[in-house]
């Protein structure tokens, strides 16, 4: 099973959004620009966000199962995905990478 390297490589927020649709909330993401998870078994790294695991988890089972090249050749690196969560407030961007 390969190693996969999660990425947090942009953090966004839609203020406009939130401020027209969302009810107030006190706690939020806990993503960092720069932070980084290492898969090494298939499991959601600790500290990962668990609604942002559910969409890259697919991804990382693919990767490390060795396959890769999703959409027909949409990444330069066909063994990498650029992928974000779902909130539509305020998005996170990882980029998955297999590192061995």
């Amino acid at each position: 099973m390969k190693r996969v390297k999660i990425t947090v490589m942009r953090i966004t927020t839609y203020a406009d959004l939130m401020a027209k649709y969302e009810n107030p909330i006190e706690h939020t993401c806990d993503m960092r620009l720069g932070q980084s998870f290492i898969v090494d078994d298939g499991t959601k790294p600790e500290g990962m966000c668990q609604s942002a695991w559910e969409t890259l988890q697919p991804f990382v089972s693919e990767l490390q199962a060795g396959g890769g090249n999703f959409f027909d050749g949409w990444m330069r690196n066909p063994r990498s995905a650029m992928l974000s969560c779902n909130d539509g407030f305020r998005p996170v961007s990882f980029y998955v990478e297999v590192i061995d």
